[in-house]
């Protein structure tokens, strides 16, 4: 069995960066993708091709697509 180190837990600020993007939207909290690629530190390209590719280890309410409403709601300008 392979051992895994212990994580440190994550600072208040890094906590404070996480918060800012989390928004609620059909009564659900949720963070863009392109917020999660952001926060992981790759490309938003990769992390949906590899979210693409490993379907089956998501629940089927973990993702939806946003309505174009939604979107520009979403999306001030970066």
């Amino acid at each position: 069995m392979a051992r895994t180190r212990p994580t440190a837990a994550p600072s208040d600020a890094a906590l404070e960066v996480i918060r800012d993007h989390i928004f609620t939207l059909r009564s659900h909290r949720v963070i863009l993708d392109r917020d999660l690629a952001e926060l992981y530190g790759v490309p938003l390209k990769r992390l949906n091709e590899q979210v693409k590719r490993n379907r089956r280890r998501f629940p089927r309410d973990f993702m939806f697509r946003l309505t174009l409403k939604e979107a520009r709601a979403a999306s001030p300008l970066r």
